[in-house]
This record gives C-alpha cells, structure tokens and sequence, in this order.
C-alpha cells in the first residue's frame, strides 16, 4: 500500500508543532512536507526582548531543515501560491530561483499564520510607513535599533514620546503590544530616563485588560477582581497613560490620527510608536479544476480558512451556544483540509464587538497565537494521523474548552524583573458551564511578580528545547 502525502503550509507553532507530531508517527512511512518562506523557525514571542535589546535574535530561531531530519519530514524553502482542492495539488513558489513546485497531497494542513496588513491602515508600519513591528525577526532588530537612537537622545536630555499598541480598529494581539510597553518602562526605568519618555498605550481594546478576550475575571476571597483593575493598576504604577477604544485612521511622520468609539477624531504626536497591525489571511489563490476562483467557498472574507464551526450567528449566540465553535478543525466541503492557528476562521469575535456612529468597527480579533496555535497544531496532527492510520477516531478540543497562559515580561532580569501572569480557561467564554461569566474564575488566574519573569524565560528555554525535537519533546505540553 502506497503511503499517504501530508502537506503542512507554514511553520509557526501550529504548523511546526503538529510537523513534529506527524513526523514523529508516519514520517517512516508516509511523505510528509513542510511549505515555509522562512528557512528558521521563529519563537516570536520572545521577538519582544529583540525589539528592547536584550536579546539577539539568533536566540529566537533555528534552521527548520536540521529538526525535519530527524523527523523523516521534507522541507520546501519557499511561499504557496495556489490550492487546487479538487484535484489534491498545491503550488509553491521557490524562494531560491522563484521557479514554480506541484506538491500533491492526500491531507492538507494550512497553518501560514497571518498577513501582516499595514496596508489596511495608511501610514503603518516599518517598510512604507512610519510606526514600528516586533512581528517578525527583520522588523523587531529594527525596532531594536531605533529604540537604542531614542535611548541616545534621552541620554542628551530630550523628552521622547512613545505609543505602543494597536494599529488598526480590528487588530488582535494586544497582548505583545502589553508586553512591549513593560519592557519599555522598566529598560528606561533601569537606565535612569525613565522621566525623559511619555508612555501612551493606544489600544482598540473596549477596555484596559480586554485583550481580544472580553476580558479575564478571577475569584478574590469572595470578590471577582477583572483584568481592567489588574491591567489599570500596573499602568498607574508604571506611570503609563492609556487610551482605550481608539482605531487608528492614519499615520503622518509625527502624528497617529484616530478615531474613537465616541465617533471623535483626534491626533496623537509621537516620537517613536510601535503598533500591531490588522491580521488577514495569506494571499494564496484557491481554484476548482476549472481554474475558477472558489476562495468565497473556503474561506472567509478576512481569507481564513473556514473549519467546522457554525458561521453567521450573532456574538450572543455565540457565547450561549458553544458548540458553534469549532472543535476539530476541518474544512466542511473538503474533509482532507484542516487549519490551524490563525489560518482558521472563527465564528465570531470573542470581546463583544462595537461600531461608532461613523460605521468604524473597532472590536479586537480573537486571538489565535502561541500556546491557542500549537495545542490546534497537535490536535490536527493527531486527526490527521488517525485518518491515515484509518483508526476512525477523532480528536476534540473547542476553544470553549480550551486552557491559554499568557506570561507578558517586565523586564529580563532575574533579580528585579517581573512578568503578569494570566491563566484564561476557557479561552471562549461559555455561558452554558459558566453562567456568571463564562469562564471558571476559579481557574482563571492573574499575579504578577518576580517568579513570572523565571517562568518567562524557562518556557522560552524549554519551547526552544521542544520546538527543536530534543530528547523528551513530546512530554512538554504545548
């Protein structure tokens, strides 16, 4: 019997993880090929420390090639460009002579993870525009770069200002945007010129601590402390101003114009921004024998690849039923496609969202990143194992079910640093086991101290450790 072809699109942690999974259970006998335009896999995480100088970003990746190896996986350098579910085929464009690869598949796991869309707001980013990225490697060196130039000028008595946050009304991670304007405060508050720099976090978010999750809400004795408290406190401590429910219209060389959820207009000046931009789906091409375009079909209109979730329901719904969100991540019409990561679409957003009065839609992305990826990168390998094997088995985990940590670092020393941490569970809110607030509040967690910057730099230890396949891979949880 002839073995099965299994093509992953994307090395991230959805796709890298669940490449390791299937290489590690049918590499020997099956083909299994990983489609990645980057040659290194790229802990982005700690892109955050890149971005403030503390760490050099050879700490943050590795050679993809080396790690597929062991795992009896092939590697192709290079970007997808067209899918042709109908006929099992993919295409791939060479980053080393741009000549054009068919790769034929029985199953087809998507995990490109985002576009980075500067483009959806005028004036953003670092390439052709004026704010900066912590991304990607390239963008985070030179946000690393610039940030020092503005240490320079601190140095000689100048007052800076900086804006961190959200680029765009519906941008998500606003938890690396948190975390980069921690590490801001407490590099400058080492260095003495803490004084010499405004800090302003500039966030979609309907509040402080929303973080495109609708919040966190943990049990305290016999009060429920929330994430705006917990997030408001770190900020007044830190002396860090906010401006909350604010989409951001366009950036000048000195000025972010936005508008907010009161439908007013206003302009921010700035010396030095760093803003997370809108995340759309990959530019791929999907066609039918025919060649006809058939994206609307699988995708939704942001380009995400639609899975078994219950799509047009109102945010309500969503919340009262979680069974419309999606458990096992694959496509409805083609049962060999699954997505992971931030390549799948949800239902719906998981903060309630909101439009202004001028039509502007300024309601956080759910995020799909880290830990939320690899546990679906798993969780598709381990499906896609089970149909090659022809077991029959399926595995499940809805993110109404599903546990997240977030570890936001304060800083890299292990002497007076801290890190917040954040235990979500579920991530999705689910009022059916959860009536107060959909969530276990019990379960659910924030501290923040000195033990969370130890964790912090462990778990990049210990992801750089699994992400590599080393002894014992399999036995860290994603």
């Amino acid at each position: 019997m002839p073995g099965k072809k299994v093509v992953i699109i994307g090395a991230g942690f959805a796709g890298h993880t669940a490449a390791l999974y299937l290489g590690d259970k049918l590499g020997k006998d099956h083909e299994i090929t990983v489609v990645n335009r980057h040659e290194n896999f790229i802990f982005i995480p700690s892109l955050v420390w890149v971005g403030v100088n503390h760490m050099n970003v050879n700490k943050v990746q590795f050679p993809l090639v080396k790690v597929y190896r062991k795992f009896h996986v092939n590697f192709v350098h290079g970007a997808a460009r067209t899918i042709h579910p109908d006929q099992n085929y993919i295409t791939v464009e060479k980053e080393k002579d741009g000549s054009e690869l068919r790769l034929d598949y029985d199953y087809l796991l998507v995990a490109t993870g985002p576009k980075l869309n500067y483009g959806g707001t005028e004036g953003l980013g670092p390439d052709n525009g004026f704010s900066h990225s912590i991304c990607n490697p390239p963008h985070a060196v030179d946000t690393g770069l610039a940030y020092a130039e503005k240490i320079e000028r601190m140095k000689k008595g100048e007052k800076v200002r900086f804006v961190i946050g959200t680029g765009h009304g519906t941008a998500t991670c606003q938890g690396a945007a948190f975390e980069y304007i921690s590490n801001i405060h407490k590099d400058l508050s080492a260095r003495k010129l803490r004084d010499k720099a405004d800090i302003l976090w500039l966030s979609n978010e309907p509040r402080l601590g929303d973080f495109g999750v609708n919040g966190v809400d943990v049990a305290r004795g016999k009060f429920i402390m929330n994430a705006e408290f917990f997030i408001k406190e770190v900020f007044e401590d830190f002396g860090i101003r906010w401006q909350t429910g604010t989409a951001v219209r366009k950036l000048d060389e000195h000025r972010i114009f936005w508008e907010n959820s009161e439908a007013e207009q206003g302009e921010t000046p700035f010396d030095f921004s760093m803003l997370i931009p809108q995340f759309t789906g990959p530019d791929l091409q999907w066609l039918d024998a025919e060649g006809t375009d058939i994206k609307a079909k699988v995708c939704n209109p942001a380009g995400f690849v639609k899975v078994d979730a219950v799509y047009g329901k109102s945010y309500d719904e969503l919340i009262e039923h979680p069974e419309y969100w999606p458990s096992n991540y694959q496509n409805p019409d083609y049962p060999n496609i699954y997505a992971a990561g931030i390549a799948f679409a949800p239902p719906g957003p998981i903060s309630r969202p909101f439009t202004n009065a001028n039509g502007t839609s300024i309601s956080p992305a759910p995020p799909r990143t880290g830990m939320v990826s690899g546990i679906i990168g798993r969780l598709t390998a381990l499906n896609i194992i089970e149909q090659v094997t022809g077991s029959g088995k399926v595995h499940r985990e809805s993110m109404t079910e599903m546990y997240a940590a977030c570890i936001a670092s304060m800083g890299t020393s292990f002497i007076d640093g801290a890190a917040a941490v954040i235990l979500i569970y579920p991530v999705v809110p689910n009022k059916k086991a959860y009536p107060l607030t959909g969530r276990d509040v019990f379960v659910s967690n924030m501290e923040m101290g000195l033990a969370g910057a130890w964790m912090k730099r462990m778990i990049h230890s210990t992801f750089m450790h699994k992400l590599q396949g080393r002894p014992f891979w399999s036995f860290i949880p994603e």
